[in-house]
């Protein structure tokens, strides 16, 4: 049996203290059902009595019916000069009806005799009575030692004492935090070991990630013998944030043998990261480790070769264990083995062996100089390969567009896209509006194909992004300009077009995304007539 380690998730309250995190009660509700999911063992929700959000979660998460996770609230020991009973924040941790609460205390004789302004012996009895009136109460109580490493470099004797107390009182746990995140892993290791000799209450460990080693951190206590470990999804907290559970898991189940969370559900790992992420409003760092788009991206021309060969050779772990999946990107620095690898992919019967692959990837290799940039435009690298395959049938061409643009007086700009395509020999004309060039050319675009495609109605666009590409050669600099569009919200694919006008380069992309939207729907056009083609240009003109 592999030793279990219980993973504590602070995301809804630790996590919602970093700068540019916000969650309302719903969003909180559900990043805990998907917590739930994951197989975390316990939620923290918040602290009761700071704010009548969290009161809100405390009492409709009772809704959730969790079936594993314990929804766990936060709060402080009791105040100076104040019994438990009668502390206001200690009832309200009760009156939130979780089971499981962390509280905590002051370990640095600092900080108890500066920001608390009482006794160190009055700071003892404050740990003591609070764990021991909670656990009276029937719950299971997690006492998180506040700067306990650097109380305990500073006075250990005192530090040490600080979770005795606790430990007498009857707590479950015994959190350990490096509050400030200075610590380094070997003083982790050594003052967890220390501690565990102390006393025989279970020890868990808080890291913050202020030297960047809150992962590493976490992980040395366990090595030393903590069996929880508290931390947020993708990182989040204050500062520079807390442990990151997204890393923390894989590394203790995958690497080291401890158990955290069901395989299966480790599965879902990348998917609860994005999901966070989605929720929170925060776009995803395409680097992050494990769950991160190119976490398991390969470019080089060589690594390619070999993970061909063995995945082993260039990926530390394998990408669906953890839900993520691997990625051979497309660029000047390519080699056959990444267009054989993306054939591979996309269904493409490629031959090494045949001089069509040499012409595609010079081809890519000139396109990329001038300026073209695939790795985030898969959908544009598709459609050249198809075509170098002779794999691809042209559904539609154009014969001209046009973009006008009015500014009159104080009224707004008028901007008015015309597009003429040929489909099928038959010529469609159409003009519309936008709220902007690329816009009006969309909106035109889609009334031509429209005809013939009805289906295109589903497609819209998602993001675009433009970029200068010769910062020296100011207006005059080519820009390459990426678009993504989405079929009703679920599949996703992006384009990409480059030139030294940014219209020109828009249109492109454009032009690619709906032909890569008609992949194979040839067959699905219209019986149109001419005469019909012709009225509904009309009617659209």
């Amino acid at each position: 049996m592999k030793a279990q380690v219980f993973i504590y998730d602070t995301t809804l309250r630790d996590g919602t203290q970093g700068e540019g995190v916000s969650l309302s009660v719903d969003d909180k509700l559900k990043i805990a059902k998907k917590l739930e999911q994951l197989g975390v063992h316990y939620i923290e929700g918040g602290w009761p009595g700071s704010n009548p959000k969290d009161m809100e979660f405390f009492l409709r998460a009772k809704e959730l019916n969790l079936k594993h996770a314990k929804i766990t609230a936060f709060g402080s020991t009791r105040r100076f000069g104040v019994t438990a009973e009668a502390d206001a924040n200690l009832n309200m941790i009760i009156e939130s009806g979780v089971e499981a609460v962390a509280i905590f205390g002051k370990s640095w004789d600092f900080h108890v005799t500066e920001a608390l302004g009482t006794t160190l012996e009055e700071n003892l009895n404050m740990i003591y009575e609070s764990v021991r009136f909670l656990k009276e109460k029937g719950l299971e109580v997690i006492y998180d030692a506040e700067h306990f490493f650097d109380g305990y470099k500073h006075n250990p004797e005192y530090a040490l004492e600080t979770v005795c107390r606790a430990s007498e009182a009857g707590a479950d746990w015994l959190a350990l935090c490096d509050t400030n995140g200075g610590s380094l892993p070997y003083e982790i290791s050594e003052i967890v070991t220390r501690v565990r000799e102390a006393v025989p209450t279970p020890i868990g460990i808080h890291c913050h990630n202020d030297s960047e080693l809150a992962v590493a951190n976490s992980l040395a206590a366990v090595m030393a013998g903590a069996t929880q470990v508290q931390g947020t999804m993708n990182g989040f907290g204050e500062r520079c944030g807390n442990a990151n559970l997204i890393s923390v898991i894989p590394n203790l189940q995958l690497k080291m043998g401890y158990a955290c969370v069901p395989d299966e559900q480790l599965k879902q790992l990348t998917n609860t990261s994005r999901y966070v992420y989605e929720i929170a409003n925060i776009s995803p760092p395409n680097v992050q480790a494990f769950v991160g788009q190119s976490a398991f991206a390969h470019k080089g021309g060589m690594h390619v070769s070999a993970i061909l060969k063995s995945a082993d050779t260039y990926e530390h772990i394998k990408p669906e264990a953890v839900g993520n999946t691997r990625r051979v990107l497309v660029s000047e620095l390519s080699g056959q083995s990444n267009l054989l690898f993306k054939a591979q992919e996309l269904n493409l019967d490629l031959d090494k062996n045949k001089p069509e692959g040499r012409a595609i990837i010079q081809q890519v290799k000139e396109l990329e100089h001038q300026g073209y940039q695939y790795e985030g435009a898969e959908a544009s690298f598709e459609l050249l390969v198809r075509k170098g395959l002779g794999d691809y049938e042209e559904v539609f061409t154009v014969e001209s567009f046009k973009v006008l643009m009015e500014k009159a007086g104080e009224q707004e700009v008028m901007t008015e896209a015309t597009v003429k395509i040929n489909v099928n020999g038959q010529i469609v004309h159409t003009v519309a509006e936008g709220n902007g060039p690329v816009n009006a050319l969309d909106n035109a675009l889609r009334k031509a194909i429209e005809a013939f495609f009805p289906n295109i109605k589903e497609m819209y666009l998602t993001d675009y992004k433009v970029r200068v590409l010769s910062e020296q050669d100011a207006t005059a600099s080519k820009v390459r300009v990426l678009v993504e569009s989405t079929r009703d919200g679920h599949d996703s694919w992006s384009t990409v077009g480059v030139s030294a006008n940014v219209i020109e380069a828009s249109w492109e992309a454009l032009l690619d995304s709906m032909r890569y939207a008609l992949l194979g729907r040839r067959d699905e056009m219209e019986d149109l007539q001419p005469e019909e083609t012709e009225r509904q240009g009309i009617l659209n003109h």
